[in-house]
């Protein structure tokens, strides 16, 4: 099966498509990751987006979409993949569409995880780490001693970009950019919409259930 995976921040996406590689042993492909793995590996592309990052600029479109068929050609996707955030733009989607006509792996579903605003910026807002790794949350998982890790005994912090301001944000850039896809996925009938407020294995199960006939 191959099946690109949308969701705002916050939605849960990265938790269900982690489910999914694990049920259905195919590659979580998230662009971030590949982009990294290039660049500690050195390779031609990697290279390239490195000196995009390096400047703290967005990695062009040619050069993102190169890598991704890089991966997508490796042998793990020989049964299937799950994209992980990405395609994020019409550009993007293009370019996927083309790359996949050329290696014969058309995308068989479109998930879509719809969770209300206000919610997202209740589950990011409220998220608070530790520089051991743990992180807490002060509706869903609070510490049981204010400000201070279970793990660890740490100080716990809220990064940057969990506050208020900076969520809402994130999420305006989401809509703005994925409400074009959602318009262009549902046109090809690729497009499968899930409602991300229920609990996590509920979500899983609706997923799998779209998925499974593809599998």
């Amino acid at each position: 099966m191959d099946i690109i995976l949308f969701g705002p921040p916050g939605a849960g996406k990265g938790t269900q498509a982690q489910k999914l590689s694990q049920k259905y042993r195919i590659p979580q492909i998230s662009t971030g990751d590949i982009l990294r793995a290039n660049v500690k590996e050195g390779t031609a592309l990697g290279l390239e987006a490195k000196k995009y990052m390096d400047a703290g600029e967005l990695v062009p479109d040619a050069v993102l979409i190169g890598i991704i068929k890089n991966r997508l050609l490796e042998a793990d996707c020989a049964n299937g993949f799950l994209l992980d955030g990405y395609p994020r733009t019409i550009p993007q989607a293009d370019a996927l569409t083309v790359i996949l006509d050329e290696i014969k792996k058309p995308i068989d579903a479109v998930i879509n995880i719809i969770v209300p605003t206000d919610i997202l910026i209740e589950r990011l807002s409220g998220r608070w780490m530790c520089s051991c790794g743990a992180s807490h949350h002060i509706v869903f998982n609070p510490p049981k001693s204010e400000g201070i890790c279970d793990t660890c005994g740490g100080t716990l912090f809220q990064r940057p970009d969990d506050t208020s301001d900076a969520v809402s944000n994130r999420l305006d850039v989401y809509q703005k950019q994925t409400a074009p896809l959602v318009d262009y996925y549902k046109k090809k009938n690729l497009l499968k919409d899930v409602d991300g407020t229920k609990d996590i294995d509920a979500v899983f199960a609706n997923i799998d259930t779209l998925v499974a006939p593809f599998k």
